[in-house]
């Protein structure tokens, strides 16, 4: 088993284990939107908590993403997180079509939710769950790998301002929560 493939196996174990993790994929699973991922701190702090010996942090936010580029509105976005928080109101939904954040970002259009993510402001986050309705088998997109989660790194993405991960890295206090981080 290649490296890519072992940490892979890796994550979906510890996935497994996590029982608010699968919750909030069995809803994914049955909302089954396009190109769909949980992605962010749903994989990296999983990851992170593991390799420093500790029990899940509680999800702050669930970041659901897809990527379609027919129905560019917000109010989409909201309708599905309705109805995810009427399936699961005590998980904290944050539902986004990759298809529109270029918008935000001020980027040319993106092609697809991997491509959206190798424009997030840290490479360990942009790392994306997919488990198929039909086989139940664990798909992971990771843009720039896993190496780098799993060594306890926090990358910034050169497509994206230094100061934006700056900024990033102080709100969300990684490094008080994860003292066997360093920056790469």
């Amino acid at each position: 088993m290649d490296s890519r493939s072992t940490r892979q196996y890796e994550i979906e174990q510890w996935l497994k284990l996590d029982p608010i993790r699968m919750e909030a994929i069995e809803f994914a699973v049955k909302l089954d939107l396009p190109q769909w991922l949980l992605s962010a701190g749903f994989v990296r702090d999983l990851v992170w908590d593991r390799l420093h010996g500790a029990s899940s942090h509680p999800l702050n936010d669930i970041d659901l993403i897809y990527f379609d580029a027919d129905d560019l509105s917000e109010r989409r976005e909201k309708a599905y997180e309705k109805q995810l928080e009427s399936w699961a109101p005590h998980l904290p939904w944050s539902v986004k079509n990759q298809a529109r954040m270029h918008i935000r970002n001020c980027d040319a259009p993106y092609t697809s939710c991997e491509h959206a993510m190798s424009f997030w402001p840290e490479c360990e986050t942009a790392i994306g769950v997919h488990v198929s309705r039909q086989d139940h088998r664990f798909d992971f997109v990771a843009p720039f790998g896993f190496e780098s989660l799993f060594d306890l790194k926090l990358t910034h993405n050169p497509k994206r301002e230094l100061s934006l991960f700056n900024a990033r890295k102080d709100q969300k206090a990684w490094f008080t929560r994860y003292p066997k981080l360093e920056l790469a």
